[in-house]
């Protein structure tokens, strides 16, 4: 491919010559399938465990706080019981509205492996400080900051998936990404569990400085090997040759009978206002708050294991396997709702598998029905895993909005950390029968709040074919030319493409 084409936008793509291509646009659906397959093995084995690794330790740093706290944070510190929960929900409150424009500029810039890594190293660097705090106000300082580049991350990297894979392919994509989350509550107990059971005193440091300081190095170690291993976008990825980046745009713009990109006057503002300005955005926004309230004993769970009576070394061991299932079971309801291409069900689904562990645990404190039940509640997270999935499959076109909205209903669904950071109170303990009653009935509100956005879009594509002449006219029409010319086909057929289209629910 020529220099100069190597260097247009993404917003200016043209159609090569070169063999590959040629090769690549071939109507033998037996080659392109399997140019197909070898795009998704070569994503698959960078991108998707770079993103898990990355979120696996995202969350180790961002929990371990809570390990930290059954070794004497408190007592070091000096912190009440208001200031721990404190020290747990500052947190939020730069991660959630950091989000939204964090998702804004990640639309525009060329390369997000080189902010999202940049973005790793820092909040890998902020959890190392949190070791060497000595009172409220240090860590309180240190968690402020670690909010504002773990904010870039999570929507990010989703916004990012929805930039390489299909409607049917990216659900399952989410899960595996989704459980590095779940594997690291499980991975962060054992690692906490053997630096906190053997580092104290080293070097005349406590065992809880020493899991800052360990876990936040490989971070940022890991966080340079990101700028590397992440993909930018289809049409500037540098490990990619031309016939597949080209391939890789394509794909996208079969799935969805048009081009994935916006149009040349679509400012990062007009993102942000369609996204407002649409419903569903709002729905979204509020079940993922209730969702997340409904999982935050995420934040506690170490807490909750301990009223089981164990010592510290074997809570943080039992925290360990309820995690390891939730990830198995995330990353095979997401391969079954890829494969059925429904939504709704694979989520409320489980949040009433966690509804059943929380009834159980309010009615005993006998220690095999209490342990069993922390299996259960972990399952809500399976749930959660597919929101922003949903998100972007509900609001998939043009991508600025796509990518605002997905930043909005992170960044508006994390205000139920900080709610959840106050509903699991010491004082509560050890039954915390308040705290699970106020988590069972936010999935309920979840419950609801799916069952209308599976109402709307359902009402959406029974109007698809009354307002699909509409839709050929004007910015509509230009979009589905673009894409016809992007995959070398004619109008006619590319108009047919996209009125296969239909929202999943």
């Amino acid at each position: 491919m020529p220099i100069d084409e190597e260097k247009k936008s993404e917003n200016v793509v043209t159609v090569s010559n070169n063999a590959d291509d040629s090769r690549l646009m071939t109507l033998d659906a037996s080659l392109r399938m399997a140019e197909e397959r070898a795009l998704l093995r070569k994503l698959d084995r960078r991108l998707m465990p770079t993103a898990t690794v990355i979120y696996l330790l995202n969350y180790i740093d961002r929990v371990a706080v809570t390990s930290a706290r059954l070794q004497g944070l408190e007592a070091d510190l000096g912190l009440s019981t208001v200031q721990y929960e404190t020290v747990l929900a500052i947190l939020y409150v730069t991660y959630c509205p950091a989000q939204i424009p964090s998702n804004m500029i990640l639309s525009y810039i060329s390369r997000p492996s080189l902010y999202i890594g940049a973005c790793v190293v820092t909040w890998g660097l902020t959890s190392a400080l949190t070791g060497v705090t000595t009172n409220f106000a240090g860590i309180m300082a240190c968690r402020i900051f670690i909010g504002l580049p773990e904010a870039a991350f999570y929507p990010g990297v989703m916004y990012l998936l929805s930039r390489w894979y299909t409607r049917k392919e990216l659900t399952v994509r989410s899960a595996w990404f989704y459980a590095g989350l779940l594997i690291s509550n499980a991975f962060g107990s054992l690692i906490a569990a053997g630096i906190l059971a053997n580092m104290q005193g080293k070097l005349g440091l406590a065992a809880w400085r020493w899991l800052f300081y360990i876990e936040g190095a490989i971070t940022m170690f890991f966080g340079f090997l990101t700028m590397w291993l992440l993909p930018d976008f289809p049409h500037n990825t540098r490990w990619l040759d031309a016939a597949e980046r080209r391939l890789a745009q394509v794909r996208l713009a079969e799935d969805a009978g048009e081009a994935d990109k916006d149009a040349d006057n679509l400012t990062i503002y007009d993102g942000l206002l369609l996204a407002i300005k649409d419903p569903k955005t709002i729905i979204f926004m509020f079940m993922s708050c209730s969702q997340i309230l409904g999982n935050s004993v995420v934040n506690f769970f170490p807490t909750l294991t301990a009223t089981l009576g164990f010592n510290t070394t074997d809570t943080l061991l039992m925290a360990a396997p309820p995690w390891v299932l939730a990830a198995a079971l995330c990353v095979l309801n997401g391969w079954h709702a890829d494969r059925t291409g429904e939504r709704f069900f694979h989520m409320a689904s489980w949040w009433w598998v966690a509804i059943v562990g929380y009834i159980i645990s309010l009615c005993t404190m006998n220690t095999g029905g209490r342990y069993s039940s922390l299996f259960l509640m972990t399952t809500g997270y399976c749930g959660f895993a597919l929101t922003l999935t949903w998100v972007s499959n509900a609001i998939p076109r043009p991508p600025a909005k796509r990518s605002v909205a997905m930043g909005l209903v992170n960044g508006f669904g994390n205000l139920g950390s900080i709610m959840g950071s106050y509903v699991w109170n010491a004082a509560w303990g050890p039954q915390y029968h308040q705290s699970m009653i106020i988590s069972l009935c936010s999935f309920v509100c979840s419950t609801f709040l799916g069952l209308l956005m599976r109402w709307i879009l359902i009402k959406e594509n029974n109007q698809i074919d009354g307002e699909e002449k509409k839709l050929m006219e004007g910015p509509g029409r230009e979009r589905i030319e673009e894409a016809a010319r992007l995959e070398g086909i004619s109008f006619e057929e590319a108009l047919k493409r996209r009125k296969s289209f239909r929202y999943l629910y």
